[in-house]
């Protein structure tokens, strides 16, 4: 997929359409994973558009998107992940929603849902305020999910640009 930054980029152009639309919505999101990484200025190729938010929140972008709803928002999980989980296409634009998200923790017990809010920064695109999970939380969140790949690529990436 072309780089999502570019000036003509379809997912960006749906990341501006979520945002117009999720404006009124007043549960916490943010833009999550390779889009969300990307727009923080780390170099990754962007398939989709992931965004984490809380239990209402997911039902409230399900709602206000009712007519993109590929996967109704219904708990769901793996051994190592869960949270209120739904997909939207948008503009052709697959959109994953995912709300209460939980990673399972070392010993085996669950987290408590993800504070999205306490983990917020904003970048700005194409004149709006954008709101992304900061990449310190993603490179801890990637950890305990076993996923030690991204979690370094990330590290090694915030390292690089002085922003740990």
């Amino acid at each position: 997929m072309q780089d999502p930054r570019a000036a003509e980029s379809p997912l960006l152009d749906v990341l501006m359409l979520l945002r117009r639309r999720l404006g009124h919505v007043e549960r916490p999101w943010a833009v999550t994973g390779g889009l969300g990484f990307s727009l923080q200025g780390v170099p990754v190729e962007v398939h989709d558009i992931d965004l984490q938010t809380d239990r209402e929140g997911a039902y409230a972008i399900e709602a206000i998107f009712a007519d993109a709803v590929v996967q109704p928002v219904a708990f769901s999980g793996t051994e190592r992940i869960r949270s209120y989980f739904g997909t939207l296409t948008v503009q052709g634009v697959r959109v994953e929603v995912m709300g209460d998200l939980q990673k399972r923790l070392p010993e085996g017990s669950w987290e408590p849902p993800v504070a999205v809010a306490e983990h917020l920064r904003f970048v700005e695109v194409r004149g709006l305020s954008i709101p992304v999970l900061d990449l310190r939380y993603e490179v801890e969140a990637y950890r305990i999910l076993g996923r030690h790949a991204k979690a370094e690529m990330l590290a090694r990436w915030l390292d690089a640009t002085n922003r740990r």
